[in-house]
């Protein structure tokens, strides 16, 4: 990742060194909470059945299976464990359940990381300007979910139209999303075969259902800002509680991530801390608080009339960027 400020001038070799080791103790920990979270959600959604608190249940439930996307992404960086073999192997499952292959989802991201804000290079940014409308179905997963799963399945087919997918990378990602939909084949096989709806009612219907949720965390460390090559401009921490923090895997610290993301997550907090430091307040908004800035905006106008190398959504009480020196 290319920026315009010196990231050297942050931390010294051995700060780095220290700030970027992982532990397969800590990612287990996050792991283990995150996991055994979801299973007491589930077993209370299963109680819950016949009555109206299924409607509770069913959507914290959905809201923790959606938040284990910040699983897979730190697992895609390879920093939840110190043995790189859990990393893969936990992305995998993850992104399994997520109907988000882990080979796609890190050719994606890294072309994310290399190309922040890059309308033609990053890989998360492949899509039309916003306007009101489109904003509004992406936001309550209609669209979402629809590219989500007709992607898996186009590119099970062969067709690969994504431009930050090399050559190279094209076979791996056909076979995995061949292997994904060979999986939820045999899942709705099983489910036939039983008559069983536990798929459905403790997977699928809680995860889509709740998209929206996740959607605020999603939808709020980029959209509105600069599209220059610039960390602390392009990028959005979030505003939130210790408890927001844990569901999103230190995720709110999204401006640090992206200044150092070799840094594992439970470190973020101490780097940002550092950033904030040296380079004054970052680029930080609350969930509610950006998507009320965002309808309003777009309601005014579509994205694309917004200036490209501006930050045109900011908090209604103003807020500044200090910059690092550059070399």
């Amino acid at each position: 990742m290319e920026a315009e400020f010196s990231r050297r001038k942050l931390l010294d070799r051995d700060e780095m060194r220290r700030l970027t080791t992982r532990s397969d103790l800590m990612g287990a920990a996050q792991m283990a909470s995150h996991l055994g979270t979801i299973v007491i959600a589930g077993y209370l959604h299963w109680l819950a059945m016949g009555t109206w608190w299924v409607l509770g249940t069913g959507f914290v439930l959905g809201v923790l299976i959606n938040f284990l996307y910040a699983a897979q992404h730190e697992l895609s960086h390879a920093t939840v464990f110190r043995t790189r073999k859990l990393n893969t192997l936990f992305g995998r499952l993850i992104g399994f359940v997520m109907i988000f292959p882990r080979d796609f989802d890190q050719v994606m991201h890294f072309a994310h990381h290399q190309y922040t804000q890059n309308w033609e290079r990053d890989g998360e940014l492949v899509r039309e300007p916003y306007t009101l409308g489109t904003y509004l179905l992406w936001f309550f997963g209609l669209t979402y979910w629809r590219n989500r799963i007709l992607g898996v399945i186009r590119r099970a087919r062969g067709v690969i139209v994504e431009p930050f997918i090399k050559v190279n990378e094209e076979a791996k990602i056909i076979r995995e999303s061949r292997l994904h939909l060979a999986g939820y084949g045999i899942i709705a096989l099983i489910s036939i075969y039983f008559q069983s709806w536990f798929a459905v009612t403790f997977w699928l219907l809680p995860m889509i259902l709740t998209k929206p949720v996740h959607q605020l965390q999603n939808t709020i460390e980029h959209l509105g800002l600069s599209h220059e090559d610039d960390i602390l401009e392009n990028t959005r921490s979030t505003r939130t509680n210790a408890l927001m923090r844990w569901l999103c895997w230190q995720m709110p610290y999204h401006t640090a991530h992206h200044t150092f993301p070799a840094v594992p997550f439970w470190k973020l907090k101490e780097l940002n801390d550092r950033i904030e430091a040296q380079a004054g307040t970052l680029h930080r908004m609350g969930w509610i608080e950006f998507q009320i800035e965002v309808i309003r905006k777009l309601s005014q106008k579509d994205e694309s009339q917004y200036p490209m190398d501006e930050v045109w959504i900011v908090p209604v009480s103003g807020g500044r960027v200090a910059r690092i020196p550059a070399e």
